[in-house]
């Protein structure tokens, strides 16, 4: 199991990126470090400063907002990136965000994601294979441009910059079509609501879509996510995560799209989600907290002693998952993560 570590800049109102714990991680032998965006700090920039400060570690994006940028512009930061970082260093991960910001905050419409993923990604490799003048005729994105408001002047063009034909594509997903196409056309996945109680809710969808591109479990990543806290009260650490997720699950998008409640739908938890939705968008925020099961933080993380976390982190080693991004408070906890890995030092930069 390669271990990656979250970086969360994407809600800081001043910018301050963790790179004393980014190197230690590094060190320690981590694979990766994974940053992301909402509506302030972007998700590519910082890790593009964490490139000059690391030699080894890989840098990916989890996630990238589709609705942000073009899938080009996309391709150019990734390409860019890569090259100032070095070679097998850059993961393209990519993730839809909901309508709220993609209508809110970019100004874009929400129209049809599966068929905007597809035509998304399918461009992006176009421009790191740089095989010929990037053409697409799809059913969200057409390059050149053609149809109302074209002028029909467009050009196809072919990137200056020589990329990294291999430069890894992940896609962040949850339900069953975009997961599908995930396993389609991704070279990675990052899952929403993946835990070892759910892991085998996801198998049937991931071999449909590798069936259709002739492909096998060996051609994705799959990198999962759990919060480390080694503590002697779990109940409190519980606890004190429920105010976060009941705010995912009750008021993180609308009524009608919240990726965050469908994955606890997902989990089995239908009449929880329901619960917390109705108090939080009732305002009782606290009684929406409290209704949050134990089982389905407990699931998802790794709280408790250091034998506690041992054992929930063989559950772990036992699903298809290739990689864990660990989110943790202490050196301690990332140190212990790396000996349970078996992770492999690194000399510092």
């Amino acid at each position: 199991m390669k271990l990656g570590i979250g970086v969360d800049v994407w809600n800081q109102a001043r910018l301050e990126i963790p790179l004393a714990r980014v190197k230690l991680a590094e060190r320690l032998g981590y694979d990766s470090v994974w940053s992301a965006e909402i509506y302030g700090a972007d998700a590519i920039t910082p890790l593009a400063w964490m490139a000059a400060h690391t030699r080894h570690i890989r840098l990916g994006t989890a996630v990238c907002q589709v609705a942000a940028r073009p899938a080009v512009t996309t391709a150019m930061q990734f390409g860019t990136l890569e090259a100032l970082a070095g070679p097998g260093r850059a993961i393209c991960g990519l993730g839809l965000s909901g309508p709220q910001i993609v209508e809110g905050w970019y100004g874009q419409p929400w129209g049809k994601p599966n068929a905007l993923l597809r035509d998304y990604v399918s461009i992006i490799k176009k421009v790191f294979a740089r095989q010929g003048p990037v053409t697409h005729d799809g059913a969200q994105i057409s390059l050149p441009l053609t149809g109302d408001g074209a002028l029909g002047a467009g050009k196809p063009l072919k990137s200056i910059l020589h990329m990294n034909p291999e430069i890894p594509v992940f896609l962040a997903t949850g339900g069953p079509a975009n997961t599908a196409l995930m396993a389609e056309l991704a070279d990675g996945w990052l899952p929403l609501g993946y835990t070892p109680a759910s892991a085998h809710l996801y198998t049937e969808t991931i071999q449909k879509g590798l069936d259709r591109s002739g492909r096998t479990w060996d051609d994705i990543e799959i990198q999962a996510g759990a919060r480390v806290s080694i503590t002697d009260d779990v109940q409190g650490a519980i606890d004190a995560a429920k105010p976060q997720f009941a705010f995912l699950v009750g008021g993180y998008g609308t009524r009608e799209h919240n990726f965050h409640r469908d994955a606890m739908v997902r989990r089995g938890f239908g009449e929880a989600a329901e619960r917390i939705q109705e108090l939080f968008m009732a305002g009782r925020r606290d009684e929406a907290a409290a209704a949050v099961p134990d089982e389905y933080i407990d699931d998802g993380a790794l709280i408790g002693s250091r034998r506690r976390i041992r054992e929930r982190f063989a559950l772990w080693c036992d699903t298809r998952a290739t990689g864990l991004t660990i989110r943790a408070d202490t050196d301690e906890e990332l140190a212990y993560m790396a000996e349970l890995a078996g992770a492999r030092p690194r000399d510092p930069l």
